[in-house]
């Protein structure tokens, strides 16, 4: 349920270049990251790769079951049997309020 964070090494967006003439060395430890390597780089997320599904009809929902009826014994049972295929993701959709990226370094509030 919670988000990931990044398992690959190497790649830190959010870290400084490590250069001695770095704007963040003059005691401004917690300014935002737009400043440090990546100039384009900043803590907020405003997009996400959503969780739902279309199907062939066009309905949106995060599954997708179809009513089969088996016959065992001489009863009818009816069943519910998960779809998996003919599923279209949503794709990226945009969140209604940015959220901080898991991988940003600063602490936000000491209690």
């Amino acid at each position: 349920m919670g988000g990931s964070g990044s398992k690959s090494k190497g790649f830190w967006p959010f870290s400084g270049s490590g250069s001695v003439d770095d704007p963040t060395k003059d005691g401004n430890e917690q300014s935002l990251a737009r400043v440090r390597s990546f100039p384009g780089a900043t803590p907020f997320v405003f997009t996400r790769r959503s969780s739902m599904f279309f199907d062939e009809d066009g309905d949106l929902a995060h599954e997708f079951y179809e009513e089969t009826i088996v016959t065992k014994n001489g009863r009818k049972k009816a069943k519910l049997k998960r779809i998996h295929k003919n599923l279209t993701p949503q794709g990226i959709i945009k969140l209604d309020h940015p959220c901080i990226h898991v991988d940003f370094p600063v602490v936000l509030c000491e209690a």
